[in-house]
């Protein structure tokens, strides 16, 4: 499949090592789009994934892209080359923590303070 310039060939890199794409997008594709994509995607098989936009992070060339930024605001040297494919790390934040805070959240808080006087 042939890219044009004004196109970036990305694949998307899960935390266990498989991909998603990679797919053509234009620099204008703002990052925020970029998330809805991986959600769109995102396969049925997998136990943990994201349900919002705000559960996904972008990592590229170590940096974590910001939603309100674009493919082309956040190239690196790395992607010039023509005809190759960008990988970008896609970090879920874990259900594990929403859990636990609304667990704390519903109970009561006891203060104890425990003294021990030898």
């Amino acid at each position: 499949m042939a890219v044009s310039q004004d196109q970036f060939q990305i694949k998307f890199r899960l935390s266990d090592g498989s991909d998603i794409g990679p797919k053509s997008y234009p620099h204008a594709t703002s990052i925020v789009t970029l998330k809805e994509s991986i959600l769109a995607q995102w396969p049925k098989d997998k136990e943990y994934g994201p349900r919002t936009v705000k559960d996904v992070k972008l990592i590229s060339a170590g940096k974590i892209l910001e939603n309100n930024r674009t493919v082309g605001e956040c190239q690196s040297p790395l992607c010039d080359l023509p005809g190759g494919v960008t990988t970008m790390h896609v970090v879920v934040q874990p259900r594990t923590v929403e859990k636990a805070e609304k667990k704390v959240a519903g109970e009561t808080k006891h203060n104890k303070c425990v003294c021990v006087i030898l």
